[in-house]
């Protein structure tokens, strides 16, 4: 039996405005990506016995074909042309469930990063984010994270300048929200126009923390807010305790500021916490491959 270990990253959402409805249905979406060192710990072993196998430490998740993970394996196999051995997936769940976090998305990202170095590299890197489209729109940037700015459903991504080092307190409310969920509540009132997220890249192209904090955005917080008040009272609690800037991730229900210090970070979490069980201080991370978008 062959074991290979990996960590699947948290993303947050720095910008994420809505340009209107696509002729397939879908919204037309520009985000700034941002992945951060809160992770998944995954691992695949290749045993000979046949099947795919999954275990997670959370047991309301599924383990099987439901799971963007098995879907991964599933994928991988049919990509690279290889016949499946024989498959064991473990997940170590840390990044909260249902959080706008891309916390599935991500082990999924790693499923096929993994499988990829188990079998010799069949995949090249465009097979790779071909595959991992086809299983979610995030999953593509959760390949190689860092700080990205994506277009269409959130597939087009182009490479921007690093987040500053900071600290980025993060926090989850006891309730989820589905995506599906979050942009219904989008529809049913649309904004007719969002900022540019002009404000977010230009503040990461100088490195400037405080104007990066200023200009977040996100269309669906208002609208998801509206319907779950504690979203909007996480907000503002962060804002509170000094955030820079403070913005629900995705389409929610996980919240994040940003901080300057870690012992500013590490009191605002600690007031958080009054609201979100689920809370973490964590730091913005670079791209784990340098140069994986400019093709």
């Amino acid at each position: 039996m062959k074991t290979f270990n990996g960590t699947a990253f948290a993303k947050l959402n720095l910008y994420l405005g809505i340009h209107g409805l696509r002729e397939d249905g879908y919204h037309e979406l520009e985000t700034v990506f941002q992945a951060i060192d809160l992770c998944d710990l995954v691992s695949v072993s290749v045993h000979h016995r046949g099947g795919i196998s999954l275990r997670c430490n959370r047991p309301y998740l599924p383990v099987d074909n439901r799971n963007l993970a098995y879907k991964a394996a599933e994928a991988f196999f049919r990509a690279a042309g290889v016949e499946n051995p024989g498959l064991h997936i473990n997940i170590k769940k840390v990044i909260p469930v249902g959080a706008g976090m891309a916390g599935g998305s991500t082990d999924a990202a790693c499923v096929l990063r993994l499988l990829n170095r188990a079998f010799g590299l069949p995949l090249s890197d465009k097979k790779l984010a071909e595959t991992a489209l086809a299983l979610g729109a995030d999953v593509p940037f959760c390949l190689w994270g860092g700080t990205a700015l994506a277009g269409g459903v959130g597939e087009k991504l182009k490479p921007l300048g690093p987040m500053p080092d900071c600290f980025l307190v993060v926090g989850k409310p006891s309730f989820s929200v589905s995506t599906k969920a979050a942009f219904a509540l989008y529809d049913e009132k649309p904004r007719q126009t969002c900022p540019s997220s002009e404000a977010v890249t230009a503040a990461l192209e100088r490195g400037d923390l405080k104007a990066l904090g200023a200009g977040m955005f996100n269309a669906l917080e208002e609208p998801v807010a509206g319907q779950h008040p504690a979203i909007a009272q996480a907000v503002r609690q962060l804002e509170k305790n000094g955030a820079l800037g403070a913005r629900m991730t995705g389409s929610g229900s996980a919240v994040f500021g940003i901080f300057d210090s870690e012992e500013a970070a590490n009191k605002a979490a600690q007031g958080l916490r009054r609201l979100c069980r689920e809370t973490f201080v964590t730091r913005p991370l670079a791209r784990r491959c340098p140069g994986k978008w400019e093709e």
